[in-house]
């Protein structure tokens, strides 16, 4: 309502035009992503938007540009891990961030089941969102064969193992940043350096591995590796079968902060001193590594970055460019887990 009791007018394009001092033309390009628009231009039109008040039709413009100005969050896991594994939280927020600043809906979807998946690809396969955000990547992942198969514009987070030329990713330097610890261990004194790697159908469980065991060289010793799940649990149980096989085992370097966590619990159940008896480190530093006892040194994924650019390269696919692929840095935080 206005100050005499009568609704109050929806801005339209006209106003935000003449509030902006540019042409209606001007800002139906900014609407529709900035293109041929100067910076001049385009932040008067972002001033006027929000002076006026004004706010797309979201339903017109569909009709008109066949799209639906959303995208899509997919988490193919189960639903539990939303809220276990910190590192997709905080991708979440970043990826809404970066969208929200483009005036963008960004639409969570965990699908860890079949059925789930099923669901899903019925949803995007009809139109329903712009492109897809694939947090979680499998190998073999029917998933991401459905949407390369329905030619949704996707762009994975991670590397997606057997679509590498079909689909864009953004990732962090997985076997890099395993060199970098396993490298830093070794210089710290570590003589029998352990691994408990991710699931070996993921890119950081394939990755991490390798980056150890070539830095290990002709040291490297089957027996001091164990297979984990990304859990804090997988991480206990590893750590325990670990000390049963090698019990003069000195260093664990765990493919994630949980599990690595994990490590600390059973070393602490086994009386093992750390860093002392033995050193610790994960993968990650999404906040679960300062606060464990003592805080664990562990390789910093450089995640809203990564929200960043996939964003960034999933609304390129979205208008007609190529795939791109973009590996960021890991770097090493000390802390006195090591």
């Amino acid at each position: 309502m206005d100050t005499t009791g009568n609704p109050r007018r929806r801005p339209t394009i006209r106003d935000v035009a003449a509030a902006a001092g540019v042409s209606r033309g001007t800002v139906s390009r900014v609407l529709n992503g900035g293109h041929w628009v100067s910076q001049e231009a385009l932040e008067a039109v972002q001033e006027a938007i929000r002076t006026t008040g004004y706010t797309t039709n979201q339903h017109a413009r569909s009709l008109v540009t066949g799209r639906s100005n959303s995208v899509a969050f997919l988490l193919t896991e189960p639903q539990h891990l939303l809220f276990e594994d910190p590192n997709f939280s905080i991708l979440l927020r970043g990826a809404a961030t970066e969208l929200a600043a483009r005036g963008m809906p960004l639409l969570l979807m965990v699908a860890g089941t079949p059925d789930e998946q099923e669901q899903m690809l019925g949803y995007v396969g009809a139109g329903h969102v712009d492109g897809v955000l694939l947090i979680s990547s499998h190998a073999g992942s029917p998933v991401l064969r459905e949407l390369v198969a329905l030619d949704i514009p996707t762009i994975a987070c991670g590397i997606p193992l057997g679509f590498e030329q079909k689909v864009g990713y953004v990732a962090a330097d997985d076997l890099g940043g395993a060199r970098t610890m396993t490298r830093h261990l070794l210089d710290s004194g570590r003589q029998r350096v352990a691994m408990i790697t991710g699931p070996m159908d993921t890119p950081g469980g394939r990755l991490r591995l390798e980056g150890y065991r070539l830095e290990l060289g002709d040291r490297y010793d089957e027996t001091l590796v164990v297979h984990g799940d990304y859990l804090r649990s997988s991480g206990v149980r590893a750590t325990a079968e670990l000390l049963a096989r090698r019990p003069d085992v000195d260093a664990v370097f765990a493919a994630n902060d949980l599990m690595a966590s994990g490590a600390l619990l059973a070393l602490a159940d086994a009386g093992r001193s750390v860093p002392d008896d033995v050193a610790v480190a994960g993968f990650d530093d999404a906040g679960i590594a300062a606060a464990t006892t003592p805080p664990l040194t562990t390789m910093r994924q450089p995640f809203e970055r990564i929200s960043a650019e996939m964003v960034r390269l999933l609304l390129e696919v979205v208008d007609g460019k190529t795939p791109a692929a973009v590996t960021l840095p890991a770097s090493l935080v000390v802390r006195e887990s090591t």
